[in-house]
């Protein structure tokens, strides 16, 4: 049995090594699948931030999961009954079959993961590299992948090798670690004493909403199709509170926030205040979004482009994907004090693209926090992150959070995650 990880802090060269890897390796039968927020080559071209959720855009003749699957199975190897015990065993694994009338685009961070696996496993490699594999899976969905990993390499011979940034992600029957650094899975020191009073002393700015109830939702539903996602939800958060959000891959989540943000349009139709305003009472959403600061998988996967991180971060200033206005001196520097709270100064010159995954939530972390906003909106904001990023974000998090009228809704599939402010949680059901 082989089972190695590759493991090494953010920005390690983790990436690199695996590519000269894999040069070394060239054959038809080595699968690399690289977790990123990314829903791949074949749709990134046409990928904007809000095409999940305006399923109208899809063209009719666009594959869905099941035909996109089934096209893999049978280019890879011939339609036999043992392979297709096998398929049946990977659908039957991760709980695909309810998704396979999915078109890919409209798959949660999540349910994407199990996708890319499901694909790659079906080709039967004789050797997988995985990066960050178990980032966006639920808690289930996890340790099924962990054992059904073991079941391929021990009973199938199957050589994997995994990419991680935590020590704590190395599965025990791991015959091998190769180390690209020092990580030895402490937190690190966190944020220091006089980086938190920065956060602490930061002035309030004019023409703040301080409404006494941050999100007022009653008796909302979502459908597509005959999918139901949520159903009358009635969800009210006060000025000052810290959510948590949690529920299985495919349960609404990202769904329930892009109606917050109104980046999704069914959500114009539902019952839904915020910072005390109606949504549809004049008010326009960009006037809304300025005092939302808001990261997730679907923002990630949205930038394709060659940008310098410090433009990422004043997009948050303008909330516009890219930037396209010209950003002041006061707004630059106000990018790169954030960057420094975040230690990711020294890439504010360095493309996007060319940063490693973790390095650029970082980035799009700090993009939320750079308009000092009333309401803070994470989801999944620590995918990718080793220890001691994670250990930085949280106290972060945590920190700002003590100022007045800063409300947050935070998303993750990790108890562990969680930063210590958090006072209500919100457990969604998938339907």
């Amino acid at each position: 049995m082989k089972v190695i990880a590759i493991i090494g802090r953010n920005g390690s060269g983790k990436t690199l090594y695996v590519e000269q890897m894999r040069r070394r390796m060239a054959s038809d039968k080595v699968r690399y699948i690289a977790f990123r927020d990314s829903y791949g080559v074949a749709t990134d071209q046409a990928y904007y931030l809000q095409l999940r959720w305006n399923q109208h855009d899809i063209d009719a003749e666009t594959p869905n999961t099941g035909e996109l699957l089934e096209r893999t199975f049978l280019l890879t190897g011939p339609d036999t009954e043992e392979r297709r015990a096998w398929q049946q065993h990977v659908y039957d694994l991760f709980g695909l079959t309810p998704m396979l009338d999915k078109y890919i685009i409209t798959l949660s961070s999540g349910e994407l993961r199990k996708f890319q696996l499901a694909k790659t496993l079906l080709a039967q490699p004789t050797t997988i590299i995985m990066d960050a594999p178990f980032i966006g899976l639920d808690s289930d969905a996890r340790q099924q992948l962990r054992d059904l990993l073991y079941e391929l390499a021990r009973e199938r011979g199957l050589e994997i090798y995994l990419v991680l940034s935590m020590m704590k992600d190395v599965p025990d029957y791991v015959t091998d670690i190769i180390r690209l650094d020092d990580i030895n899975g402490d937190d690190g020191p966190g944020l220091g004493a006089e980086q938190r009073q920065m956060i602490l002393d930061l002035p309030y700015k004019e023409k703040e909403y301080d409404a006494e109830e941050v999100v007022a939702m009653r008796h909302v539903s979502i459908r597509y199709d005959k999918r139901t996602i949520l159903k009358d939800l009635d969800w009210r958060i006060k000025n000052g509170e810290h959510w948590v959000l949690s529920g299985q891959n495919g349960s609404g989540k990202s769904t329930l926030l892009s109606i917050i943000c109104a980046d999704n349009p069914q959500g114009y139709a539902c019952d839904i205040s915020l910072f005390g305003h109606q949504r549809g009472s004049g008010e326009s959403i960009w006037e809304i979004k300025r005092h939302i600061g808001y990261v997730s998988p679907e923002m990630h996967r949205s930038y394709h482009r060659d940008i310098a991180a410090l433009r990422i971060v004043a997009s948050g200033l303008k909330d516009t994907v890219g930037l396209y206005v010209q950003s002041t001196e006061e707004e630059l520097e106000r990018c790169r004090y954030w960057m420094r709270i975040f230690g990711i100064e020294h890439l504010a010159n360095r493309s996007f693209l060319k940063m490693s995954s973790g390095e650029q939530r970082l980035v799009l972390v700090a993009r939320a926090f750079v308009k000092d906003p009333e309401l803070l909106i994470l989801d999944e904001p620590l995918h990718g992150l080793d220890s001691y990023n994670r250990r930085l974000v949280k106290d972060v998090i945590e920190t700002f959070c003590q100022r007045k009228n800063k409300t947050l809704i935070f998303v993750s599939h990790y108890k562990d995650e969680r930063p210590a402010c958090i006072d209500h949680e919100l457990y969604l059901e998938r339907h």
